[in-house]
């Protein structure tokens, strides 16, 4: 492999590492408050791509005005989720609330099928995106740029949001210990409404940059990525905001360089990745950087 095709592969590993990574961070900050994996996440994910491809096509939008718009309904919609599927089932066993999500999961795939119809849409790319720059021997888009360091930037103030806020100071507390929280006058159910739209913006921000970098768009579309994030957040610790960063990235860079050095197992990339998850259940059950945590039902 010569220099550049390795730089070439190393821009693309890192695109799809920071895409999971940011989908990651959404169903470990979930999990952290509640135990509860959100399967409804690739859906949100799904949805904040739509969102943007009909502000685009039908009111016309900016597509920057319309980016915007997209994130913010999309959040808004996490909250709606928890709300709705959630918040009811906060005392019940929690194997209630996971069949809820897989239950709103369903529902919006099939409601998407409803509305946006299940023919797949070609995503508009502006133009400052995709002209190719030539770097040495190496041909890069703009977008492979602009995907990790947007993502960085979105991480950053996660972390920030959850580690130098007083919303964030409630998530942590929260996640030590629900009732207690409470008794101190945590307002318990508005911080997780407060997750929900925070991991469902960062999920519609992926989603996306995801169709602008795979650019077509189905009703399906967030089930692959989501059940890949969700490997990235076992495999750097669910529940760690560090780990599902460099899980998702980790991830990313494995599916890629595994293609790159082995072409003839691209067939196989998909399923490597639920190969790794399974390893990493036997053989290190909390991650690279996740902590043991107690399970009360």
């Amino acid at each position: 492999m010569t220099s550049s095709m390795f730089v070439q592969h190393f821009l693309n590993a890192l695109t799809l590492g920071s895409l999971y990574a940011l989908i990651a961070i959404g169903y470990t900050m979930v999990y952290g408050i509640l135990r509860l994996i959100n399967f409804a996440h690739g859906e949100i994910f799904m949805l904040g791509a739509y969102f943007v491809f009909w502000g685009v096509v039908l009111l016309h939008l900016p597509w920057p005005v319309a980016v915007l718009g997209a994130i913010l309904i999309t959040a808004l919609t996490g909250v709606l989720v928890d709300r709705v599927a959630y918040r009811p089932l906060r005392e019940a066993p929690r194997i209630s609330a996971l069949i809820s999500s897989i239950g709103v999961s369903f529902f919006l795939q099939n409601l998407a099928v409803v509305v946006f119809s299940a023919i797949p849409r070609q995503v508009y790319r502006p133009e400052w995106l995709t002209k190719v720059m030539i770097v040495g021997k190496v041909r890069v888009l703009p977008l492979t740029l602009f995907v990790p360091a947007l993502s960085l930037v979105l991480m950053l103030g996660s972390i920030y949001i959850v580690y130098k806020t007083k919303p964030g100071l409630g998530m942590r507390a929260i996640a030590k210990d629900i009732e207690t929280s409470r008794l101190m006058g945590v307002p318990v159910n508005r911080i997780i409404s407060l997750t929900f739209g925070l991991g469902s913006a960062l999920a519609a921000a992926s989603g996306i940059m995801w169709a602008l970098r795979y650019p077509q768009l189905q009703p399906i579309m967030g089930v692959i990525p989501g059940f890949k994030a969700f490997i990235a957040a076992v495999l750097g610790g669910i529940g760690s905001i560090g780990g599902a960063v460099v899980g998702g990235v980790l991830l990313g860079f494995v599916e890629i360089m595994l293609v790159a050095f082995m072409p003839e197992l691209a067939g196989f990339r998909d399923a490597f990745a639920f190969v790794l998850l399974i390893v990493i259940l036997l053989f290190r059950p909390t991650g690279l950087f996740g902590e043991r945590l107690e399970d009360k039902v």
